[in-house]
Parts: structure tokens; sequence; C-alpha cells
């Protein structure tokens, strides 16, 4: 499988050749082999000769918005095209409209709410932040728009899926 990743501004051609729990990667100029697990849903471990790395994934809430993915203390945002997909068609996420819910991926706490009801917002604004497993997952608008209904309070234990709030 052959895509393309931007983060920070820098983008890469990722090649990925994945058979059972091995995968090969090759991003711009370097090689990976390393052995997968998905111990949890939307958390992957990657064990490369003796180096053993965590990765929890959040998934975008629309095609075209970036993963969202943390690695230790570090957190990325990157946003993966397949190039097979592009064929004209492109969506703008400014012309994205109606609402985007803001939900969790995994159950966790919900630690810090960023935003207020009828706050306007950008794309990328910080939301709320959510602890799952030990490490707090701050969320961000998917979309400019404003803050039309926050469903939760700080302190709340959510569920996978849960809806946390909403922007329109």
């Amino acid at each position: 499988m052959k895509l393309r990743a931007e983060t920070d501004g820098e983008e890469f051609e990722v090649e990925i050749t994945r058979t059972g729990d091995k995968l090969s990667a090759r991003v711009g100029d370097r090689m990976y082999d390393l052995d997968v697990s998905e111990p949890e849903k939307n958390v992957y471990l990657f064990k490369n000769g003796a180096k053993i790395s965590e990765a929890l994934v959040s998934h975008p809430l629309s095609s075209g918005d970036p993963y969202s993915v943390r690695v230790g203390s570090s957190e990325f945002d990157i946003q993966v095209t397949d190039p097979k997909r592009l064929r004209g068609s492109t969506v703008d996420s400014q012309a994205m409209g109606g609402k985007a819910e803001i939900k969790t991926a995994m159950p966790g706490k919900v630690v810090r709410i960023l935003v207020a009801e009828a706050d306007e917002v950008k794309k990328g604004d910080g939301l709320i932040v959510v602890e799952a497993m030990k490490m707090q997952n701050e969320m961000r608008s998917p979309k400019d728009g404003h803050i039309s209904g926050i469903r939760v309070a700080e302190g709340d234990t959510v569920g996978a899926g849960d809806v946390l709030l909403v922007v329109e």
C-alpha cells in the first residue's frame, strides 16, 4: 500500500507491506521491519529489535482530517492520503457543512474542557482533554465553527464512542 503522510509541514512517501503481525514500512528513504500488535482498539505496539514503542491513534472524525498519534510524550497530527483515492474527490474541510461530533476513541476521564458553549473555534483548536490509559489526549476541532453543545463535565468518566461536544 502506497500512501502520502504529512506532519509538521513535511510530506513523506510511505509504502507499507503487512503479513500477519509483521510490517515492513518504507518512509522516505528509511526502511523499518516491525512486529505489530493491537492489544486494545486504537493502541498499537511496534517492536523493532529490542525496542518496543506504543502508539495511541485517534482516528479522524471525517475524511480529510488528520490522525492524532501519541507516542510517549510526543503527539503528532498526521494527514494521510491515498493517491489512488485523490482522483477528483478532494473536499475542502471548510466546505464541510453540518455538525461534527467530538467522540472518544476509548474509555477515559474528562480532565479539562477548553471551550464554552457558543465559543467560536478554528480547525485544529484544542477543545477537550481526556485521560485514557494514563495518557492525556487533547481533542481538536476538525473544522471552523462554534461549540453548539457540551455533553460532559470535567471529571466525568466516558466510554468509547461517547459524544463529548459538538462543533457546528
